[in-house]
């Protein structure tokens, strides 16, 4: 147990070449995969969304830690599917035409799955037709949408647009978020939710999904 402990407190402190050989370890010892996801890399990606949200963690942790967590996963994701483990839902995510910051896109995409989460990252650059062919394709729960620019953020409006025309909107969730976008534009345009934090969309993610979550600080649902 103690070695597991260890796997904790890499994710937590960002060390993904730790966090990447303990697994591997743990796996050759016999450990069982979703038991290393649910008692020790989750409850580590939660304690960073806590330390996040109490400013003791800023975004060069954060992203120190979401790296660690996803090169674990790296190695445990096969085996997750290979053994059926069923996830919360599945998320496609990406940057709105135009746009082509990500870091915030990745901190979400590994807090989602360090969450429990499946996610299908589309990159950046995203036209509303890519959205209507992923959601088409993949059938996810939630479509997360990520704009760093105001020139960009009509986008978003444009791909629920698009998704409605497609007779997709009723069967998923969108989620919107990133520096310029607020609560009030999600409401406007349409949104189900919106989170100004990556360890907001989590809380989001599943409040959507009528998954037990706390509406955390900056987590905002919308009315339809």
């Amino acid at each position: 147990m103690g070695d597991l402990n260890q796997l904790h407190d890499a994710i937590l402190n960002g060390d993904a070449d730790r966090a990447r050989d303990l697994t591997s370890q743990a796996l050759q010892s016999g450990s069982n995969p979703l038991s290393l996801v649910d008692e020790f890399m989750i409850p580590a990606m939660n304690e960073v969304g806590r330390r996040f949200e109490a400013e003791e963690y800023f975004v060069p942790e954060l992203l120190r830690s979401a790296r660690a967590m996803k090169t674990a996963m790296t190695l445990l994701r096969p085996l997750l599917t290979s053994n059926g483990t069923k996830s919360l839902g599945r998320v496609v995510l990406g940057t709105v035409a135009g746009d082509v910051h990500e870091i915030g896109k990745h901190l979400v995409a590994a807090m989602l799955e360090g969450g429990g989460f499946e996610i299908i990252d589309l990159g950046t650059g995203v036209s509303p037709d890519k959205y209507v062919a992923a959601a088409r394709e993949h059938k996810p729960h939630i479509i997360g949408m990520s704009a760093l620019l105001t020139t960009t953020m009509p986008a978003m409006k444009a791909t629920i647009l698009a998704l409605e025309a497609a007779g997709l909107r009723d069967h998923l969730k969108v989620l919107v978020g990133g520096a310029p976008v607020t609560a009030e534009f999600a409401q406007e345009i349409g949104a189900d939710g919106f989170s100004n934090n990556a360890p907001g969309a989590v809380a989001a993610a599943k409040l959507l999904l009528g998954l037990p979550a706390t509406r955390t600080p900056g987590v905002y649902l919308c009315t339809r």
